[in-house]
């Protein structure tokens, strides 16, 4: 999927800033030479460090393959656990039964039927020794039936589950669960304003198909009116796409950077779908689909527009004032 230039969109939201991926361990401290430090007279050796291959299915489902010591003992409840970053309930924590895949290999699936809820998954091994689950390292990720995945137009709920490398080098999922859903596909950036294709999920457009753009609101403005931008849909079956010029959403502008989320609503009264970007193998979409703001000049001053993704991967549009962008 193209853009028309490939310019980075800084600045970070509050919003957006308190989804950054973060974990509560630190790197262990190195020795005096930068290396890691030895270990001390009578200290127990460090266990071995597991590893996870990832492959996925195009029905969303994953497999993961860890290799581990030839001698490891493996107990009938081993399993490989995932858990939901900052989450406490009952739901928030999946078990997946490990099993042997030949010599020095474990293996646990992830179907697509189980369901995931939104957020970072954190992946660990529990080798059923009586032991805290162990943080799973990743190994290779074939992630090529993501690429381009074309799911059923019909489906009713759609799972995404993307792994990567946290920022401390441990697996991790990102997961997405949405129904219906809003696929975008390609953005053309023009100086007056943006157009966006892409193909909707679990709904068929109808009469009243339009897309919306919503000022997204800080803490400090929640009380004030909501204002929110529309401009018609051309669809073609399941396919969509739309114009949104910049000069309205910038004639609101009053200071600062400031995002409207983009939303679908299939019909005249139909619950709102918020347009993203999941379909693909790129967990992290912000730094990675760039795209150019343009100069829009105001009443207020010379301002700038261009859409972004989210840290959520969700489409967005920043009207930025001077310095802003």
């Amino acid at each position: 999927m193209t853009a028309t230039s490939r310019l980075t969109v800084t600045g970070h939201d509050t919003k957006e800033s308190s989804a950054i991926d973060q974990e509560p361990e630190a790197p262990d401290r190195p020795g005096p030479d930068g290396t890691e430090p030895p270990p001390e007279r009578g200290a127990v050796t460090a266990p071995a460090e597991l590893r996870a291959d990832c492959i996925a299915d195009s029905a969303g489902g994953l497999t993961f393959d860890l290799s581990v010591p030839h001698d490891l003992h493996l107990n009938w409840s081993a399993a490989l656990v995932l858990r939901l970053r900052g989450g406490d309930g009952a739901d928030d924590a999946v078990r997946l039964p490990l099993g042997p895949n030949g010599a020095g290999r474990l293996r646990a699936v992830l179907p697509s039927t189980v369901a995931l809820a939104e957020g970072r998954w954190n992946a660990y091994a529990d080798l059923g020794d009586g032991e805290d689950p162990r943080r799973l390292l990743p190994g290779i990720n074939d992630l090529r039936s993501l690429v381009d995945r074309r799911p059923l137009a019909g489906i009713g709920r759609l799972g995404v589950r993307i792994p990567y490398a946290t920022k401390f080098g441990n697996l991790a999922l990102r997961s997405w669960l949405r129904g219906p859903h809003a696929e975008a596909g390609d953005i053309l950036v023009t100086p007056d304003g943006m157009t966006v294709s892409g193909r909707l999920y679990g709904a068929a457009p109808a009469a009243g198909a339009r897309a919306e753009a919503r000022l997204r609101r800080t803490a400090a403005s929640a009380a004030a009116p909501a204002v929110t931008v529309t401009v018609p849909l051309t669809v073609e079956g399941a396919e969509f796409s739309f114009t949104l010029p910049y000069a309205e959403p910038a004639g609101h502008w009053e200071d600062g950077s400031e995002p409207w989320d983009l939303w679908l609503r299939p019909a005249e009264g139909a619950r709102p779908v918020r347009i993203a970007r999941l379909l693909d193998d790129v967990a992290d979409k912000k730094q990675v689909f760039t795209y150019p703001a343009m100069p829009v000049p105001t009443a207020a001053g010379d301002l700038r527009a261009g859409p972004y993704y989210t840290l959520d991967n969700d489409l967005a549009l920043r009207i930025a004032g001077p310095g802003g962008d």
